[in-house]
């Protein structure tokens, strides 16, 4: 599986994300580039799960060295290595030992039922509260320091996505 030439945004306002971890899973898997295959890093020892499948953006990089994360709310799982077109409604701010580890929040392009989604602002309290609950929780008994800053809506979306965009051009020396 190789990402290369997969582009971080396929369309003004939607990224493509590349599932690494579906909803539901305490497994913790990982792209590993060099194999082209998703890994098996590690398998979370709490009681938690992830609320939502998890992956990142191809050909990004962030600011703790990784590519930009990024979950999307669904109503079913899809399986690890699953190439979703979603929009970015959000971002759970936080600092992951020391380095900022922004998450992007999107819905499916493909999902009508969240097709007028737009915003973190359309999402219940308590739903992203269990998100944010999940990072605490699941980092906290792995011994790692966050610190959750909280949400930001969708206006903070594509200053972040050009940051790291640039970031992965640098690192790959174009």
């Amino acid at each position: 599986m190789d990402l290369s030439q997969l582009p971080a945004s396929p369309a003004p306002g939607l990224v493509n994300l590349v599932v690494e971890i579906p909803a539901g899973s305490r497994n913790k898997y990982e792209y590993n580039a060099s194999a082209g295959v998703m890994a098996l890093d590690r398998i979370l020892h709490s009681s938690v799960r992830y609320p939502f499948d998890y992956g990142f953006v191809p050909n990004t990089l962030a600011e703790d060295g990784s590519p930009l994360d990024a979950m999307v709310i669904m109503e079913e799982p899809t399986f690890a290595g699953c190439l979703i077109r979603a929009r970015p409604i959000g971002i759970l701010d936080m600092v992951d030992s020391g380095a900022r580890d922004g998450k992007l929040l999107c819905v499916p392009e493909a999902d009508v039922l969240n097709r007028q989604v737009r915003s973190i602002r359309q999402i219940g309290n308590t739903q992203l509260e269990e998100v944010a609950e999940f990072f605490r929780t699941y980092k906290s008994i792995e011994g790692r320091v966050i610190e959750i800053l909280g949400w930001l809506d969708v206006e903070a979306v594509p200053a972040l996505l050009e940051r790291c965009g640039e970031a992965a051009t640098r690192d790959q020396g174009g």
